[in-house]
């Protein structure tokens, strides 16, 4: 089966289409409309900059690049965590321990999936490499932002609560127990929903991208439940790392809840 290309035309039309919309909503919401079109930007400049480096890694096949590339995906993605949150740990703590949480997940997924499943020759080879970690990542950054936006609000909202329940005894871990829950399971369920309605409700993108380009449906389908399962994991180890360090910085030594820690966006 050949492939067919979209010509510059193509996605001309389709970014005309998104444009159209900012501008019918210029009037009643500026700010909704000027991020659609920053967004429109951001798209093309960012994945016209990554085609172009993903053709030079593809022709190297190089570890140090693979290296390169994967902790610069790395350290964007705990850049975003942090942009994505209302309450922000002082000191770039929040950048920390998103990237901490991220990158002990992701790339413990990414291996697995590299040495025990596919079993690329090398193993490293980025056609497989660098897409793959690119969907843990970002569903593990999805993860671990809502985590941690929820446990920060919650400790803020309810900061009476925790302080009565640690002035009865009770230490940091069962204080905060409730809001440590509620931060996992906003963490949890975007991966969960995302499982839940793959085949009935949408065909995920990588199953579609290989259908396109030609794949047997059961090779495609094969692999999309790979990374589903592959992505719950790393999502869910992810989301709990970030909550147990979020945890640790909010309470002190001394199991006092430390908001001063926290500083607004």
């Amino acid at each position: 089966m050949s492939i067919i290309h979209l010509s510059i035309w193509d996605l001309g039309l389709c970014a005309l289409l998104v444009c159209s919309l900012a501008w019918i909503n210029w009037r009643q919401a500026p700010d909704l409309s000027s991020g659609i079109l920053i967004g429109v930007a951001r798209l093309t400049i960012q994945l016209s900059l990554i085609g172009m480096a993903l053709k030079f890694l593809f022709a190297q096949a190089s570890l140090p690049w693979v290296l390169i590339v994967s902790l610069f995906m790395a350290a964007m993605a705990g850049r975003e965590v942090g942009a994505r949150q209302e309450l922000r740990f002082a000191d770039g703590w929040t950048f920390h321990i998103g990237l901490l949480a991220m990158t002990a997940s992701s790339y413990s997924m990414i291996l697995i999936v590299l040495l025990a499943l596919i079993q690329p020759a090398p193993w490293y080879q980025p056609q497989y490499a660098i897409p793959l970690l690119g969907m843990i990542l970002g569903n593990t950054l999805n993860g671990v932002s809502l985590c941690l936006d929820r446990l920060t609000a919650g400790a803020r909202n309810q900061k009476d609560l925790i302080e009565g329940r640690l002035m009865l005894g009770a230490p940091a871990e069962e204080a905060i127990q409730d809001q440590r829950r509620q931060a996992m399971h906003a963490g949890m369920t975007p991966a969960i929903n995302g499982m839940a309605t793959a085949g009935v409700v949408s065909l995920p993108g990588m199953m579609t991208g290989q259908i396109l380009a030609g794949s047997p449906p059961e090779t495609a389908v094969a692999y999309q439940i790979m990374i589903f399962l592959m992505i719950v994991a790393a999502t869910g180890f992810g989301t709990w790392i970030a909550n147990r360090l979020a945890i640790w910085r909010l309470f002190d030594e001394r199991h006092r809840l430390r908001l001063d820690r926290l500083t607004l966006k």
